[in-house]
């Protein structure tokens, strides 16, 4: 699901009536499982910008985190992509993989973030977040992770692959 396919501008969003935001013109929506609690959300976040931003969406995090129902997750997404600015994105997956690869002992995302931040060089925030991200989805998985397909395995604490590496 991606919202960018169910309205063309930010602009659209808050013109549709809140029954219609949860099924009707939102087909796309329809199929997410959050919907019910996320398409309010995905109408007030839209109209701030549009009402207090110009139609522009902000670009810093103090700013996007007073929209309503944006953290700083959401935020650091939008900063990194949109505005090309350095940003840590940790949603479960990022949590999980930080935590299985000995990152961190934290479970909060925001001292994860703060910690992830003191570990790796500015420039390579979004690209390590994304490349966990997408490794916990793929491969190291809350379940059943897949450690055999792990490229990773010899180096994690958490791997049930037994190593044959020497120190």
């Amino acid at each position: 699901m991606h919202i960018h396919r169910a309205f063309r501008t930010s602009s659209e969003i808050p013109g549709v009536a809140k029954d219609r935001s949860q099924s009707g013109r939102c087909g796309d929506l329809q199929t997410a499982t959050w919907i019910r609690t996320k398409a309010p959300s995905l109408k007030s976040g839209a109209q701030e910008p549009v009402e207090r931003h110009g139609g522009k969406v902000p670009s810093t995090m103090e700013e996007l985190t007073r929209l309503p129902g944006v953290g700083r997750k959401t935020a650091n997404v939008i900063l990194g992509y949109a505005f090309d600015v350095p940003a840590i994105v940790v949603d479960t997956h990022c949590r999980r993989l930080s935590r299985r690869l000995g990152l961190t002992k934290n479970e909060d995302p925001n001292k994860i973030e703060n910690e992830l931040r003191r570990l790796l060089p500015a420039e390579e925030w979004l690209g390590f977040s994304h490349r966990l991200i997408i490794h916990g989805r793929r491969i190291c998985q809350a379940q059943k992770p897949k450690s055999e397909e792990c490229m990773v395995n010899d180096l994690c604490p958490s791997s049930r692959v037994s190593s044959n590496r020497t120190l």
